[in-house]
């Protein structure tokens, strides 16, 4: 299985931005940012949460909101505020968001077939 990254840009509420590498974690509910790039670009955390790891351990994260821009597409959406060792990640929640899916085949994100019912 092959790891694969995308590259996007996250802006904060007061307008700064950063560039992000994700690694595409299909596995991953929510979005997660390290430190060094939610710091840069003014997040403050809205709420605590658990998330349970690959391993089961169970960890408390904050989780605030970030607009996100792909180049698949922009929209707002969750993110964990990670620690500084932390790899960015991109979750389902937020492809969702954005009308994508990972093709594991391929590792391309394509539009997701969307129901309206």
């Amino acid at each position: 299985m092959g790891i694969t990254y995308v590259e996007g840009q996250v802006k904060g509420p007061r307008g700064k931005q950063a560039g992000v590498k994700f690694l595409i974690d299909s596995g991953a509910t929510y979005t997660l940012l390290p430190k060094k790039v939610w710091k840069a670009v003014g997040l403050k955390p809205k709420r605590k949460m658990s998330f349970t790891l690959a391993d089961g351990t169970t960890v408390n994260r904050a989780v605030s909101e970030v607009y996100l821009k792909l180049s698949q597409g922009e929209a707002h959406t969750p993110v964990i505020l990670g620690e500084e060792s932390d790899q960015a990640l991109l979750g389902v929640v937020t492809l969702e968001i954005l009308g994508l899916v990972f093709n594991p085949f391929d590792r391309t994100l394509q539009p997701m077939r969307m129901l309206l019912c």
